[in-house]
């Protein structure tokens, strides 16, 4: 199936957006050659700072293929920013509610038409106290295995030294390097035509997350931790701990 054109609003978002990115940012962009010029196809991206979807999106958009980002429904809502997302084809999505399942229904409807999709598979910006990707949310394997489509995992670095994770002022200088390289698609075929069943996903989530953190050992130059960091577990650890703490001052 033929790409999608980029279209009006698209271009008007990249007019707005480009200019401060190339000011803030310098770039080292690598990897292009594995983004497909044809047909559907899903991106799956690590997630480390409120800037690097525009940081991202501009080294795709350059490619000649756009990504549909899965964002939160609320952004859709009023205002500038809602007409923006609406009118350049991205994706709500309605967390802990019976609409959650219409955003891979979404995706997986953009993917047939020739489209990209681009994942965060973490869901949020990672929780790993050195910025590794974290465990992942199975959408992205869903749509995967349901459409059959190439999988391109990319990994990026350097919007979270522009502004880091949760941080509400950037640091402007020196100026940042935003570093993205792409990856050959991830072999998915294992898993194909089998139930899809929650281990499933699981598994075919955790292959696609081990490609984005060899990538991301690559731009950064270091070895990742051997397990992902776990928000749930770090919670009961947390949680346990408190507990402790507790019971040791009782006991005073």
């Amino acid at each position: 199936m033929p790409r999608r054109r980029i279209g009006f609003w698209y271009r008007l978002a990249a007019v707005i957006a480009k200019p401060p990115l190339i000011v803030l940012l310098k770039r080292d962009w690598r990897g292009m050659e594995h983004i497909p010029a044809e047909g559907g196809f899903i991106t799956a991206v690590n997630h480390n700072s409120h800037v690097d979807p525009l940081a991202y999106a501009h080294y795709q958009y350059n490619t000649g293929r756009v990504p549909r980002f899965l964002a939160k429904h609320g952004l859709f809502k009023s205002g500038f920013v809602g007409l923006m997302m609406r009118e350049t084809g991205q994706i709500p999505v309605y967390r802990e509610s019976t609409d959650a399942l219409s955003a891979f229904r979404a995706a997986i409807d953009a993917v047939e038409r020739g489209e990209c999709v681009a994942f965060y598979p973490e869901g949020t910006i990672t929780r790993d106290p050195d910025q590794w990707p974290m465990t992942a949310k199975t959408g992205a394997a869903r749509v995967a295995l349901q459409t059959k489509c190439p999988v391109i995992p990319v990994a990026q670095w350097g919007a979270n030294e522009l502004l880091p994770p949760y941080a509400k002022k950037p640091d402007l200088f020196p100026r940042k390097t935003s570093r993205v390289l792409a990856g050959p698609p991830v072999d998915l075929s294992a898993f194909y035509d089998r139930e899809m069943t929650p281990e499933l996903l699981q598994e075919a989530t955790e292959v696609i997350m081990r490609h984005i953190t060899a990538l991301l050992e690559e731009l950064r130059g270091e070895k990742a931790p051997e397990k992902p960091y776990d928000p749930r577990l770090a919670r009961i650890e947390q949680r346990r701990k408190l507990a402790e703490r507790e019971g040791e001052g009782e006991k005073k």
